[in-house]
């Protein structure tokens, strides 16, 4: 065995850091506690019948063909399946803007892959997904923060940074957003705000990288068109998933993107995986064909509108007096800030002796803020869970209050 493994590491692999959501969630593990860390759909959200069934099918009639290597693009009839579902919205989507990936992390990795030389800029939300934020990092990018009011990005900061930028004679490679409940903040960004964040991005000449894993788990409020669907001048990239609306362990997400994108990605792509599992898209093909996807999306969107409620109603009960949240209308998260005195980070420790557990505001932030807030999560656990677990939170908090 090599002894001084750090001498040969690459720089980009020194550079990389464990997910602190993934590691905070190991301390997390013990009995009894009640966790609010992950990101997780509810298990009872999983169609565990009808894939039996599809799978099945799939096996029985094309089972070689599910079993082999597939396209690197993906599997035409899915690709077809969803640009024909973008275009019934009235988006403007071919197959040559579409490609299949393993999970929309995947196209997190891609992007930078296809775009990132080491010190290159990125602008990015305060705060924003933390997998986004690591990726980019991974590959050298340096991260700048535009901090986000109630709208999401701020445009006003935005241009003034990309202004600064300018007058060094420098520009970013993307502007990274989530508009739709905003991983953490719980933010959508609304028509108006989305527009002005693209005439800047076709002002200053720079793409937009548009992540979009919550969009359908909309419980209350009008839908926000789609950044891609605004455009029409090729500057927006955007990523989907099913992880979050169909079953996580299948991997599959997808991009629209300008062909010249695309092609790159196809490429970055081969070098990665070679292609995307075609026994787990040709279930979704058939989940989403036969009209199973729309039947359980509508019951995951109910439970979820009942579980937040649950958790913004057991907020307002048991968190004290200086502790605000943000009430999302959809998507898995809502986000907590606390009284600036209260570092996160230290109530954590408190929390976890109080068994219940979340993720602290800081690794969410580029620029190391948030010392005072936190991400929760209302997707995953029991309702009857949530009320106990706010319940100890708020005991938590209680304790550190001066």
């Amino acid at each position: 065995m090599i002894t001084d493994l750090d001498q040969i590491f690459s720089v980009s692999a020194q550079g990389m850091k464990r997910s602190m959501i993934r590691e905070l969630l190991k301390l997390s593990q013990k009995p009894g506690i009640i966790s609010f860390g992950g990101g997780f759909p509810a298990p009872d959200s999983f169609p565990i019948e009808e894939i039996k069934e599809i799978t099945n099918e799939i096996l029985t009639e094309e089972g070689a063909q599910a079993l082999q290597y597939g396209a690197t693009e993906g599997d035409n009839d899915l690709r077809e399946l969803m640009v024909k579902r973008y275009q019934e919205q009235g988006i403007k989507v071919d197959m040559e803007n579409l490609v299949i990936l393993t999970s929309s992390q995947q196209g997190l990795d891609l992007v930078p892959k296809i775009f990132i030389n080491p010190g290159d800029k990125i602008i990015c939300g305060l705060p924003s997904y933390l997998g986004g934020l690591s990726a980019f990092s991974n590959y050298g990018a340096k991260l700048v923060g535009v901090e986000l009011d109630e709208k999401g990005m701020s445009a006003e900061k935005l241009e003034a940074a990309l202004e600064a930028m300018k007058q060094k004679g420098e520009k970013p490679k993307f502007i990274y957003v989530i508009p739709d409940f905003q991983n953490p903040a719980g933010i959508t960004m609304p028509k108006d705000r989305r527009l002005e964040i693209l005439a800047l991005a076709k002002k200053y000449d720079v793409l937009i990288l548009e992540d979009s894993p919550y969009r359908e788990l909309r419980f209350t409020g009008t839908p926000q068109p789609m950044l891609y669907d605004l455009d029409s001048s090729g500057h927006v990239m955007t990523l989907g998933t099913f992880s979050k609306i169909f079953a996580p362990s299948f991997r599959i997400g997808w991009i629209l993107a300008h062909p010249d994108i695309i092609d790159k990605i196809v490429k970055a792509k081969q070098a990665t995986d070679l292609c995307t599992s075609p026994l787990v898209q040709k279930i979704a093909f058939r989940y989403i064909n036969k009209g199973y996807f729309d039947v359980n999306l509508k019951k995951i969107i109910e439970s979820y509108r009942v579980k937040r409620e649950v958790m913004l109603n057991s907020l307002k009960e048991f968190m004290p007096a200086g502790v605000t949240w943000t009430e999302p209308e959809g998507g898995l998260f809502l986000f907590v800030t606390l009284p600036e005195y209260i570092d996160a980070e230290e109530l954590f420790k408190v929390a976890i002796e109080q068994n219940v557990a979340f993720v602290p505001g800081t690794a969410f932030y580029c620029d190391g803020g948030g010392k005072n807030t936190m991400r929760i999560n209302f997707s995953y656990i029991t309702q009857e869970q949530t009320k106990e677990g706010i319940k100890r939170l708020g005991n938590a908090i209680k304790l550190m209050i001066k």
